[in-house]
């Protein structure tokens, strides 16, 4: 797996999460990424935390592209990451209130050929589900296109908030509660 290029500029997030240490490099979109070491070999996690805002959600798109084109990860495979991604930051965004600091939580974790996408805000009114099939609907079919794609998909709760997650390429080591 070849690493992402590097960038010539690096600055530090305002995270009030420790468990984002790692390196530091601003991204192909702007957003700082915190990339460190996964558990197990081979295993990567980058982080970002965009603001709560629409624009966020173009921006989390191209960041995770590049990142995943910078790796030579299969372009089936980053296609779909990237349209995961962006139905679950739209949720989080149409849905969810922002993490304490006015933020979402956009993870992903690359082992080999198998790339998980989470995302985390302080929670909804409700806890995410598809919504049930209908022509009518004009809205609302995010997370069946994410349980269509995805390999694996689930909601769990951590102590910032409400995390969904969906593993694309091969089953991921953790199932849906």
């Amino acid at each position: 797996m070849t690493p992402p290029p590097p960038h010539a500029s690096h600055s530090s997030a305002d995270d009030d999460d420790s468990a984002e240490v790692g390196s530091r490099r601003t991204g192909e979109s702007g957003l700082v990424v915190v990339e460190s070491s996964g558990p197990g070999v081979d295993s990567i996690i980058c982080t970002v935390r965009p603001p709560h805002d629409p624009s966020s959600v173009g921006r989390i798109r191209r960041e995770i592209v590049a990142d995943l084109q910078a790796r030579e990860m299969p372009d089936e495979l980053v296609d779909e990451a990237e349209l995961v991604a962006s139905e679950l930051v739209t949720n989080a965004l149409r849905h969810a209130r922002p993490l304490s600091d006015g933020t979402i939580r956009v993870r992903w974790k690359i082992r080999g050929e198998v790339v998980e996408v989470e995302v985390t805000d302080a929670g909804g009114d409700t806890v995410p589900h598809p919504a049930p099939r209908t022509v009518w609907l004009s809205s609302g079919r995010g997370l069946r296109i994410v349980r269509s794609i995805a390999h694996e998909w689930g909601v769990t709760e951590d102590r910032t908030g409400t995390v969904v997650w969906a593993t694309l390429g091969g089953p991921s080591r953790r199932r849906a509660n």
